[in-house]
């Protein structure tokens, strides 16, 4: 990983300055990070249930298997999968659905503690839609 100096006293915008420095490939380790350093913050206050949960809800999905599972599908999409690779997309898709279903889950759980409905919780939580592969 990239090191990159910066002062002992520092503002939002010179941290962001300073993130925007980071390559595509620390970006994407780094951002997964601070999701879950907000989810724990988060889940600090709240009841162990609903915290728990909220961890799951923004668990995403590994990020060297999403990468795997880009290149696959524009290789799919461009038609050139060997048989090899079909058995991975393939894996892969299974992965994604079973994380996806675990997620989906976990927001209708905490949907159900908080006497909500599905759409009212994600609206909550800033999630606009869910993925599907």
């Amino acid at each position: 990983m990239e090191t990159i100096r910066i002062e002992s006293q520092i503002t939002l915008d010179d941290l962001l300055n300073v993130v925007g420095r980071l390559s595509l490939t620390d970006l994407e380790k780094f951002v997964p990070q601070v999701l879950r350093l907000q989810a724990q913050r988060k889940a600090a206050s709240l009841p162990d249930e609903q915290a728990e949960l909220l961890l799951k809800i923004n668990q995403g999905f590994p990020t060297a298997l999403d990468k795997s599972y880009k290149i696959l599908q524009m290789k799919c999409q461009a038609e050139t999968l060997t048989t090899e690779e079909q058995q991975t997309w393939a894996d892969l898709i299974n992965q994604r659905e079973k994380w996806q279903a675990q997620r989906l889950e976990a927001l209708a759980e905490l949907a159900n503690l908080r006497n909500m409905t599905l759409r009212e919780v994600m609206q909550q939580l800033g999630i606009k839609s869910l993925s599907y592969v």
